[in-house]
């Protein structure tokens, strides 16, 4: 499957799209941020 293919959702803290990833293949529904970084510092 090609990268532009997957799914992909808004990080609620930095508004940048980010793609599906192997690491969230269990949790894709629950995911919101596009890293450890915008996790903790959400607005």
């Amino acid at each position: 499957m090609r990268k532009r293919d997957l799914p992909e959702k808004l990080c609620l803290s930095c508004q940048r799209p980010f793609a599906w990833r192997k690491k969230w293949e269990r949790d894709w529904p629950s995911v919101k941020y596009c890293s450890d970084r915008c996790r903790r510092n959400r607005h």
